[in-house]
């Protein structure tokens, strides 16, 4: 009976795999709820999804045109480090979400699915959307390496090959990751041992990627031979760029070890993540689906309580209604483990990218750490956007109805309260962090007053999620959070910090800084009341 079943399982596992794979992908392209959903405007395929996404990428994409008249493995290394980004950036924010769905186990569980089959189509569909992704950010890459003499026809082929390996990589790293926390720490710590797994690797992520290119920045044909260095076998990017230097034959032993390494770990990461590890999946999804008892919350709901006693905090938030929805997102903050596998990994390069501007040697204008202090400054202020972008999604977003049944008006006083909230226990919090930092690697306090525009810019940016009018706080299905385009917000949030960080050198060089800083005070003050007045006024929008 055994023998004449075997056969059969084979096709029976396939079918399983093809029908969960298009059930995750109709889920990504769709979404899991019924919220504003509309058959003629349902997406059909992954590139009419992203395809506003895709062409923003593509255009980021195009900054490998800068390598047109170097080495060819130079431009390899920048895309790689480009893809490494953003690419894992997508993966790591997006896995909690699709590995682990309290709601799945109910419905999967009691059927016919091993786990290798349900991880498989998850990892399937993620990789689908992450080689779109890529291919769009390395088109002009491919086309400039194509040009290139020691590229040619060969170079797309041989990049897009390395690129693929690289999306494995990610993949399977993100997972081997999961799976390794469940077998070795259990339940009980999954849930912030995930949070602080994905925070990681989003900081190094980050900082391999915003290393590299500096080490490539100035590079020319004569001085390839920096390229050679043993310690940048280190960062991933580069194992990938040597699998493209051997395939166009430049096969010294540095880059035989790169491509090397790019095809065994990769290897390897996949064997375990998806062979020795693959059943701890499923008990992982059985244990996520326990009620497990929770320890009493008096002592933390204690400490909030004596946090809003403090005089200042009690007039910052006199509005009761404020004060509760401050609570409330605090709380989400604090304990909800969907909302913090979304938020944590999501504001990680916030607080990293200042950094990386604040390690490096070069800077523009004053002596070499003015553009790097203006930049941290001005990109810390969109830091509370960007939490408020995350924070309206939410697994439990059915219970905010009950904001539209309580007697308000209009939800500006609880986009007051979300934004108070990311303000006190985000901004605050990493702008104390860069400062420290800033004066740990010498730099006087004096030039602390760079942070000063950036300063006085927040809480007038922190105003515009509410005033856009879709931010009510843990109000929409967090499938709609679409992880794919966090790193499109990410681009324009460095591109927004990098143009105001200019304007502030420029003043600082020209001798009108101050005067930039009370003519900056005269608008937000008058932006600010004016934001308030209209968050203020706003009321709700008729039901869907």
């Amino acid at each position: 009976m055994n023998e004449a079943a075997t056969p059969s399982s084979v096709p029976v596992e396939a079918s399983q795999r093809r029908a969960l794979r298009k059930l995750y992908l109709t889920l990504f392209l769709r979404g899991r709820s019924a919220r504003s959903l509309k058959r003629t405007k349902a997406p059909v395929s992954v590139g009419r999804k992203l395809w506003s996404t895709l062409l923003f990428y593509g255009a980021y994409g195009m900054f490998a045109l800068y390598f047109g008249g170097q080495d060819v493995t130079m431009l390899s290394a920048y895309c790689h480090g480009l893809t490494f980004l953003f690419v894992g950036m997508f993966i790591a924010s997006s896995a909690g979400e699709v590995l682990f769905n309290r709601v799945e186990p109910d419905i999967l569980l009691h059927r016919p699915v091993s786990a290798k089959a349900l991880l498989w189509a998850k990892i399937s569909v993620m990789m689908q959307v992450a080689m779109w992704i890529a291919f769009a950010l390395n088109l002009a890459g491919f086309v400039v390496g194509y040009r290139m003499p020691d590229g040619g026809w060969m170079y797309p082929l041989i990049h897009l090959v390395s690129t693929f390996l690289e999306i494995f990589f990610c993949a399977g790293f993100i997972v081997m990751t999961y799976q390794l926390s469940l077998r070795w720490l259990g339940r009980e710590r999954l849930d912030g041992l995930m949070t602080t797994a994905q925070v990681l690797f989003m900081v190094l992520l980050i900082a391999g990627s915003q290393i590299l290119p500096r080490v490539l920045t100035g590079m020319n044909r004569a001085g390839l031979t920096e390229l050679d260095a043993p310690w940048l076998a280190l960062l991933p990017p580069m194992w990938f760029a040597g699998l493209d230097a051997v395939g166009l034959g430049n096969r010294t032993p540095f880059f035989w070890m790169s491509a090397g390494l790019s095809v065994g770990i990769t290897g390897v990461v996949w064997i375990l993540a998806f062979g020795k590890l693959a059943a701890d999946y499923e008990a992982g999804l059985q244990k996520l689906g326990e009620s497990l008892p929770h320890a009493p919350e008096t002592l933390r709901r204690r400490w909030t309580q004596r946090l809003l006693q403090i005089p200042l905090l009690r007039w910052w938030l006199r509005d009761p209604v404020t004060r509760a929805s401050f609570l409330l997102c605090s709380a989400y903050m604090c304990r909800d483990r969907e909302v913090k596998l979304r938020l944590y990994p999501g504001i990680a390069p916030v607080v990293m990218m200042p950094v990386v501007f604040l390690l490096q040697k070069q800077g523009i204008g004053d002596g070499g750490s003015g553009f790097g202090l203006a930049f941290s400054g001005c990109y810390l202020a969109l830091a509370s956007m960007l939490a408020q972008n995350i924070l309206q999604y939410s697994q439990q977003w059915a219970a905010a109805d009950l904001f539209r049944a309580a007697p308000l008006t209009g939800p500006g006083s609880l986009c007051h309260g979300a934004r108070k909230a990311t303000l006190l226990f985000l901004t605050l919090p990493m702008l104390f962090l860069v400062a420290g930092l800033a004066l740990a690697l010498g730099v006087p306090l004096a030039q602390l007053v760079l942070f000063l525009p950036g300063l006085l810019l927040t809480p007038l940016v922190s105003l515009a999620p509410g005033l856009m009018g879709k931010d009510v706080p843990l109000s929409q299905p967090a499938e709609d959070a679409k992880a794919a385009n966090r790193g499109l917000g990410m681009i324009l949030m460095i591109l927004v910090a990098v143009a105001l960080a200019v304007v502030v050198n420029f003043a600082l060089s020209a001798g009108v800084f101050w005067w930039l800083i009370l003519g900056e005070a005269v608008v937000v003050a008058a932006g600010y009341a004016w934001g308030r007045w209209r968050l203020n006024r706003l009321r709700w929008e008729d039901s869907e």
